[in-house]
């Protein structure tokens, strides 16, 4: 038995094994590349003999996926985007939401939520719409919004007919059977449990924000079903409602990765003439209320101690959300507050589209940075079609929730004051990169040419809301900026609120020069 070598392997690279083959098969074969001899030396420049001339995509400098929009004689829109690809996906966008719901039980499009792509007049149930869409790779999704409420399905675009008969189906011929309806109620009451029990609070603080900003009209009034009402809802009441505001005239068949003759062609099939499950009566009781803002302070006290058990918990907190009044998505100011939002941005050094990003943004530079006891400060921007809010939120210890709100009245008055040239360029490129970003994904591009056509019946491409964004200037910032500090705040706060100061003293601040609180005097301490 031979002997181990215990020298290493030769610096050239050449194992023990390798030299063995050698040994036993005779010198080792002489590998030819593309540079030997045996081959022609051709330059990357030139095309390759024998192989067919690549056909290549052009450009023409305009783009060419614009979106068609084609009206139907039931008052539906019909628009679509081409867009490269096997897939497609497609959905009804229909004007109707919480925000509509005034003269009903408030709930009721947290329930359609729920209900959505159940049984219909011709599927059973809703695995027999799974394996319709199974069939085509498909998957199917239902949100609803303030305003709006959105059927989408993603699959091969070879099954567009299947696709759209199917939205047709889900959205006009529900059958809303007595247990499909318990089973929601079920549904929403482990939702609203989960909402109150999980550690980030800031669906709930939206829902308090809003409240508090239009108290008791449209967009404030609640999202999720409020538990008093579960055991109301029932299939009249949602037929009522359905009646009025499952309309033709209110609703967008959206597609994008498919012809446009083609979509026409299904949405004239399918939804010209469907007759809907509640009956052919037109719509009576239509809420077109415009948005009033009020202004106010939603305050809910809670033990936050033992929101996160284990190892590492999350300490105890109080929560302030602080909003001002903006301007609607259809309104010019719409793009200066945009870009006034993502130069305040928020969040930490990964916030805002990936490392680092977040770390330019105001309350990251002076908030974040110089006050180590404040767990978050972020900026959010909602806009509606008629109203907008503003608002910043942040997370502290509730022994020092008054010098975190008097941190975050400072930030929003110095928004009315200088805006260095730097900090926005930066943001406006920041939002375009996350414009361009997000558009990438097909869903995305479906939300937005649904959305825009439903309020604006046209759609502005990405270039033109790039090239509007490059047309701000740091007087268009500061313009929108003082034009809202004009206005009333609304506050939600949420947590241990001992050291909370009133709504007032907010109030006072926000109008005051500097942003400071007015100082409390104690007699005893």
């Amino acid at each position: 038995m031979p002997k181990k070598c215990g020298c290493r392997s030769p610096p050239w690279g050449r194992s023990q094994s390798s030299w063995g083959r050698q040994d036993r098969f005779g010198p080792s074969a002489h590998r030819q590349f593309s540079s030997g001899g045996a081959y022609p030396n051709i330059p990357l420049s030139s095309p390759l003999p024998g192989v067919p001339k690549p056909v290549f995509a052009t450009v023409d400098g305009q783009e060419k996926f614009e979106t068609k929009v084609t009206r139907l004689d039931n008052g539906l829109q019909v628009a679509s985007q081409n867009k490269f690809g096997q897939f497609c996906t497609v959905g009804i966008l229909i004007n109707s939401g919480s925000r509509y719901e005034a003269k009903y039980f408030s709930g009721i499009a947290h329930f359609l939520e729920k209900l959505a792509f159940s049984s219909t007049a011709r599927f059973d149930n809703k695995d027999e719409i799974l394996l319709t869409l199974e069939k085509h790779g498909g998957i199917c999704d239902c949100q609803t919004s303030r305003d709006t409420t959105m059927y989408a399905v993603s699959a091969d675009s070879k099954g567009l007919d299947t696709v759209v008969g199917l939205l047709a189906e889900v959205t006009l011929h529900p059958r809303l059977t007595d247990e499909e309806i318990e089973m929601t109620r079920m549904a929403v009451q482990f939702e609203l449990e989960d909402l109150n029990m999980r550690p980030d609070p800031e669906p709930l603080l939206t829902e308090m924000i809003h409240e508090a900003a239009y108290r008791g009209n449209t967009v404030g009034l609640h999202r999720f079903c409020p538990s008093e009402n579960i055991a109301k809802i029932d299939r009249e009441v949602l037929h009522s409602y359905l009646r009025n505001y499952y309309t033709p005239d209110r609703m967008v068949l959206a597609g994008v990765g498919i012809e446009h003759e083609h979509l026409v062609e299904c949405a004239e099939k399918y939804l010209l003439r469907a007759q809907p499950a509640w009956g052919s009566a037109g719509a009576v009781e239509v809420d077109r209320s415009v948005a009033q803002y009020t202004g106010g302070i939603v305050k809910l006290e809670r033990d936050m101690s033992n929101v996160s058990l284990g190892p590492t918990p999350i300490p105890e907190l109080t929560h302030i959300m602080v909003g001002l009044e903006s301007c609607s998505f259809l309104e010019e100011d719409f793009i200066p507050f945009a870009v006034l939002n993502m130069m305040m941005g928020g969040g930490g050094s990964f916030s805002a589209g990936g490392p680092g990003k977040g770390m330019f943004s105001r309350l990251y530079l002076n908030v974040l940075n110089r006050h180590h006891w404040m767990y978050n400060a972020t900026s959010y921007h909602h806009s509606y079609e008629d109203t907008g809010l503003l608002c910043i939120h942040a997370s502290a210890d509730p022994r020092q929730v008054r010098e975190m709100v008097e941190i975050i009245t400072k930030e929003f008055i110095l928004m009315g004051g200088a805006v260095d040239a730097v900090e926005l360029e930066r943001a406006k490129t920041q939002l375009m990169s996350m414009l361009m970003m997000n558009l990438e994904s097909r869903p995305v591009i479906f939300e937005d040419v649904g959305r825009q056509v439903l309020a604006t019946r046209s759609r502005k491409l990405p270039h033109e809301l790039c090239t509007l964004i490059c047309n701000v200037k740091p007087e268009d910032v500061r313009r929108v900026a003082s034009k809202m500090l004009r206005g009333k705040p609304a506050v939600a706060a949420l947590g241990d609120l001992t050291n909370l100061p009133t709504y007032e003293h907010i109030q006072a601040a926000l109008a005051s020069r500097d942003g400071r609180l007015p100082r409390t005097y104690r007699l005893f301490r």
